[in-house]
């Protein structure tokens, strides 16, 4: 393993800010809800806030989007130059995430190597997790092109059973200087970061470092591929015209993320589910029985308004079960002028799916066990197959980084 793969970075956070407003959930969530985004500007308002950093994809085809681009960069630049944020130099932050249901996940934000990572080839030190859908990736490109801050939804999983990463870290957290500690908005928990450096970083840069000489493939991005799939593609881009020192210490080589262990008792691999808009429900429950295989290995449940059954599929694995789905549903929407979205949550799709020529598809489960051992057998899942927790267990924007020079 590189000794570089992850590492302690410098990281700004808001010296003054409101947090509750300051901290915005990831924006790839609640993408068919606007009722929880009106709420969020609402809270938000005038503040400080990442909220006016991000384009929340629920407003992704009703936006000019180069103005909102534009916005960004703005915004990006006068907090920079408004004194906004204070910078903990050279560190990882140890993050405590108390979720809604009381669990604690326990994770490390530092800086990953881009040039660890890639997104479309299973021999990567760093992996994506699931199959990259390419038109999904210009907006977060071009946001990424013109701003000079980055701030990270990604989370990626080492598969750390005896927990030497993180056992060390805990056993020291009472005396680690604490960054912020409040409740996040709209009932998303509440969050606690303290700084790690000096000799306890240097601690995580053993432990990993021991870890991958174990693994080929130490860490496998569990959240946020599309968007570090973007910060990679950027990378790629400007690297041509930097010299191998360049290369070595520019700021956009690296992209920040949150570090978990795969097998902490708090992480829950959960579905993402599908919604059909503009079809005929039954047409398309019809065809899609008669599509999928037969058989008693995974169960799919259907939602048509009030109506509601399972179609029962034989699959050798969960990744098999969801490539043949995500292959008729593509097919589908393409031949039938439909429209798919990706949903998480069983009540979000029940709630969509009592509109008329609508389907709701609510998805099975992955048990966290099988994810590093799939990823190494077969390669990226397919495109949304997954989420880490529901909805409100999702990473918020806090921390942020300069990219720029």
């Amino acid at each position: 393993m590189s000794k570089n793969t992850f590492t302690p970075t410098n990281i700004l956070l808001p010296k003054n800010a409101a947090m509750e407003k300051w901290a915005v959930i990831a924006c790839d969530q609640f993408s068919s809800e606007h009722d929880y985004w009106e709420r969020v500007e609402k809270l938000v308002g005038d503040a400080p806030s990442t909220l006016k950093m991000i384009i929340p994809e629920a407003y992704l085809e009703e936006i000019n989007e180069d103005e909102a681009i534009g916005h960004i960069s703005k915004t990006m630049a006068d907090y920079l130059d408004g004194d906004v944020f204070n910078e903990i130099a050279d560190s990882f932050i140890l993050v405590e995430r108390t979720q809604p249901d009381g669990r604690v996940r326990r994770g490390v934000v530092g800086a990953l190597d881009l040039e660890t990572y890639e997104f479309a080839t299973d021999k990567a030190i760093v992996r994506a997790s699931e199959g990259t859908v390419l038109d999904r990736l210009p907006p977060r490109i071009s946001v990424r092109k013109k701003a000079c801050l980055e701030l990270p939804h990604i989370i990626t999983f080492i598969d750390d059973r005896d927990n030497t990463v993180m056992t060390p870290l805990m056993a020291n957290a009472a005396r680690f200087p604490v960054l912020y500690d409040f409740d996040l908005m709209e009932g998303g928990g509440h969050i606690k970061g303290m700084q790690v450096c000096g000799t306890d970083a240097l601690g995580v840069l053993t432990a990993l470092e021991a870890l991958g000489a174990k693994n080929e493939m130490l860490m496998v991005i569990g959240d946020g591929n599309h968007s570090l799939a973007a910060a990679k593609v950027y990378w790629d881009e400007i690297k041509k015209g930097l010299s191998a020192a360049e290369q070595e210490t520019h700021p956009a080589r690296r992209a920040l993320v949150e570090l978990n262990c795969v097998y902490d008792d708090a992480i829950d691999f959960e579905a993402i589910h599908r919604v059909m808009f503009d079809v005929e429900p039954q047409a398309l429950l019809s065809a899609l029985e008669q599509a999928m295989p037969a058989g008693d290995d995974y169960k799919i449940r259907w939602v048509i308004q009030d109506q509601s059954g399972e179609i029962s599929v034989a699959a050798a694995c969960i990744g098999d079960m969801l490539s043949a789905l995500q292959e008729f549903l593509d097919a589908y929407a393409q031949n039938n002028d439909a429209r798919i979205d990706y949903i998480h949550g069983d009540d979000s799709v029940v709630k969509l799916a009592e509109a008329e020529r609508t389907l709701g598809l609510i998805l099975p489960s992955m048990d966290k066990g099988e994810f590093f051992a799939t990823v190494e057998a077969r390669g990226v899942f397919p495109k949304k197959s997954f989420s880490v927790g529901h909805a409100r267990d999702k990473r918020y924007y806090l921390e942020c980084r300069k990219i720029r020079l």
